[in-house]
């Protein structure tokens, strides 16, 4: 194998999908354009710490490109030679889509397409888009299928993201594209993004801010861990012609109980600023696995107990530079 691409290396998913891939010995040629929806210096820290790690294991390179540039993305093309695309390159945030829903389009949906473009001209033949639990909207019916239909997202986030998957679809049936689309359920862990509940919880609860609560806390997500996001996500480069998937934790957690575990592990107890549930958030998450399951042979292994004590770990040894970021938007 020659090397994967990995979109969006410097962000969270993205730094654990490549440094997994350096540790098995992979090479990886990254690109991440380091934009500041969060503070930039979190990124840089990551992308740190895979220049190190390239450097014991296998070969990383990061190109500093935006991926709805075509000709960036043609250059990278070019210059190496390609075996699969992992696409994680993306802007994220339901709330933050709608304030600016014009780069969610140029990143989410101008961007896959420029990497569908290069696949097929490059003969790449495989490719794996990331994607989100938000396509299916506010469904009433959990937990969420693969089969489920996916027509009425709520937000420019998840409509951008649907159409990626769309996209997807049409290069794997006009160019026979092998193509795995993962679709993602509330992910936390280590050096994750400022702007998501559980990292800004830890460091407000810590600081003794008040942490933003919308609704009456009774939602429940299927909070998943970094980890098994990693190792789904590298299942994916199985052949699998055109597959959907569902990477999630398949056990729903309410918001409230998470709030408690991050008191636990502090020992402080939180202060709460209750706001109005926001008319695109839904009140359940919950993934089927069960194609997962069968067709990639993955679930996860990491219980929110777990994971939220591994997190905290992480948060205490890097206290004075986590306290110094950027919450994010």
């Amino acid at each position: 194998m020659n090397a994967i691409l990995v979109t969006g290396c410097c962000g969270f998913i993205g730094y654990k999908v490549s440094s997994l891939l350096l540790e098995q010995g992979k090479s990886v040629i990254g690109v991440d354009n380091l934009n500041d929806y969060y503070d930039t210096r979190l990124k840089e820290w990551r992308l740190n710490l895979l220049k190190e790690k390239s450097n014991k294991t296998g070969r990383f390179i990061c190109h500093y490109y935006d991926i709805s540039d075509f000709e960036s993305v043609k250059t990278v093309f070019s210059n190496h030679t390609i075996d699969a695309v992992i696409n994680l390159a993306a802007r994220a945030g339901v709330r933050a889509s709608l304030e600016d829903p014009w780069v969610y389009l140029d990143t989410n949906l101008k961007g896959t397409l420029n990497l569908l473009e290069c696949c097929r001209n490059y003969n790449v033949r495989k490719f794996v888009l990331a994607s989100t639990s938000s396509v299916y909207g506010d469904t009433k019916k959990i937990p969420f299928n693969v089969a489920d239909n996916t027509d009425r997202p709520l937000a420019p986030y998840s409509a951008t993201k649907k159409g990626a998957e769309v996209l997807c679809y049409s290069y794997h049936y006009l160019y026979s594209m092998d193509i795995s689309i993962a679709r993602y359920f509330t992910v936390y862990g280590p050096a994750g993004r400022p702007d998501m509940s559980i990292f800004r919880f830890i460091k407000n609860i810590d600081m003794g801010k008040p942490i933003p609560v919308f609704g009456d806390g009774r939602q429940k997500r299927d909070f998943t861990y970094i980890d098994d996001i990693a190792d789904g996500t590298l299942k994916c480069l199985e052949p699998a012609e055109y597959g959907i998937f569902n990477l999630g934790n398949d056990r729903p957690i309410e918001l409230m109980y998470v709030i408690n575990l991050i008191e636990e592990q502090l020992g402080k107890k939180a202060e709460i600023q209750w706001l109005p549930l926001h008319p695109a958030d839904i009140h359940a998450t919950w993934a089927d696995i069960s194609s997962s399951r069968e067709r990639l042979g993955w679930s996860p292994v990491t219980t929110i107990e777990d994971g939220i004590k591994k997190t905290f770990e992480w948060y205490k040894t890097n206290r004075d530079f986590v306290r110094s970021l950027e919450d994010g938007k």
